[in-house]
């Protein structure tokens, strides 16, 4: 398996893939399906670096890696690794931490 370490303020994400059919019992097609906006946090960069140089570390800006996430639905750069799909995005496209 390929290994991806995110840089800076990156953060990937594996995507939570949606329900192919709805709560009425109707089957999707993949076309009629909406991007995901979900996912688990795989592995995260370095920290956020701000104006002044200084780094702000992921752990004090509130993801961390085994996270599940909400992030914008239309952000980051989705890839594929062994079959899997993933989104590379900034930390700033991440909108909430899912507890569950």
């Amino acid at each position: 398996m390929a290994r991806i370490q995110p840089l800076k303020d990156k953060v990937l994400v594996k995507l939570v893939e949606e329900e192919e059919k709805t709560e009425g019992g109707i089957y999707l097609p993949d076309t009629a399906k909406e991007k995901p906006s979900r996912g688990e946090v795989v592995a995260v960069g370095t920290g956020k670096e701000l104006k002044d140089g200084r780094v702000v570390p992921f752990s004090d800006l509130g993801v961390s890696v085994g996270q599940k996430v909400i992030y914008s639905k239309y952000a980051g750069t989705e890839i594929k690794i062994d079959g899997v799909k993933y989104v590379l995005l900034s930390v700033d496209d991440i909108y909430a931490v899912v507890e569950e």
